[in-house]
């Protein structure tokens, strides 16, 4: 039943996904963001109750609702207000907030658990619904500056947009092995434990928490588009490492590296997206909206599709991460045939 789940939350960040810019339209964006927030913080309060299976099925659906609309209209809402020069920076501050929550799962949950499953749940709604608070006035209240129709004289780049979702899918593919099964692959693969497992699993979360970050620093130096390229290399060798048995220390930073990646990546593509449609404002949103649809697709069908793999391989990790690895390769390969294709030197430098 936890698959069901699990499959359920999904789902409902998918819906979020595709509705949230309609529920923004039809009210405004401040009062869908708010919404949202409160929907996901009542999600936890309602699941500390234990009503019925159907219960439990609505409210993560439910919450992933929330998640989904959060993730389309948030960053964009309020990047449309920061300068491009500090765009990275302010990229990777909001999606900080990510990495704190995989970092939270490995540290603070464990020690609601001892509590008991039902204060787990209560602490988990009274931490969202302080963060809700502390963010609900912290919204914009008007719509960002409306660009000068100048703009709109430039053909939009779709053949590099859609390289760039492709891009975006396969790197949630790439990301697959470690989010999933290198816990397991610690704890069993290596014999090391389930105790040892979860502090690698720590370790990916510290990475995600200052990943966003340094990517958004790393891009307001030199460049979104030049920024995702060099983290597609980094990532792709960091994801092979478990498949070559180098020891502790290089699983280790492994564990950091991706988990940096895992949320890093995500403002380096927003910020990808505000550059590729520089001169079209009014589709930033909605070209970010479909990254994100085809992320979390990408994301689940790996995360079927290698589970299947590993139980037909018999338990083979290695393949997995190499998969991992060649899914990262290729989404480099694409970002620079597109590139090419579109342009001449000068473009080859952004």
């Amino acid at each position: 039943r936890a698959a069901y789940l699990g499959a359920a939350n999904l789902a409902g960040y998918l819906a979020g996904a595709l509705f949230g810019r309609s529920l923004a339209s039809k009210t405004s964006t401040r009062f869908t963001l708010r919404a949202m927030m409160l929907l996901a913080s009542i999600a936890f309060f309602a699941c500390a109750w234990p009503v019925s299976f159907a219960w439990f099925f609505a409210w993560r659906f439910l919450s992933g609702v929330a998640g989904g609309a959060l993730m389309v209209l948030a960053a964009p809402t309020v990047l449309a207000h920061v300068p491009p020069s500090r765009r990275g920076l302010a990229g990777g501050l909001i999606f900080m907030g990510v990495g704190v929550g995989i970092a939270a799962s490995g540290t603070l949950v464990p020690m609601l658990l001892q509590q008991g499953l039902e204060q787990t749940w209560l602490g988990l709604g009274l931490i969202s619904l302080a963060l809700t608070l502390l963010a609900w006035w912290g919204w914009p209240t008007a719509e960002a500056p409306v660009a000068t129709t100048t703009h709109h004289r430039h053909a939009a780049p779709s053949g590099t947009l859609k390289a760039l979702y492709v891009e975006y899918a396969l790197n949630a593919a790439g990301w697959v092995p470690h989010m999933i099964f290198l816990v397991d692959f610690v704890a069993r693969g290596l014999g090391q434990g389930l105790q040892t497992g979860a502090q690698y699993w720590v370790l990916f979360g510290i990475g995600a928490t200052v990943g966003p970050l340094l990517a958004g620093l790393l891009a307001d130096r030199i460049g979104f588009g030049r920024a995702l390229r060099v983290s597609f290399i980094i990532e792709a060798i960091c994801v092979a490492v478990p498949a070559f048995g180098l020891g502790s220390v290089w699983l280790m930073i492994s564990s950091v590296i991706v988990g940096a990646f895992v949320t890093g990546t995500v403002p380096l593509v927003l910020g990808r997206v505000h550059e590729i449609l520089a001169h079209h404002p009014a589709r930033q949103t909605s070209a970010w909206q479909t990254a994100t649809v085809g992320f979390a697709l990408f994301q689940a069908v790996a995360a079927y599709g290698l589970s299947f793999l590993f139980s037909y391989s018999g338990g083979n990790y290695s393949l997995l991460f190499l998969i991992g690895t060649s899914a990262m390769l290729l989404a480099f390969v694409i970002d620079v045939v597109a590139v090419v294709q579109r342009s001449t030197p000068e473009h080859l430098l952004k």
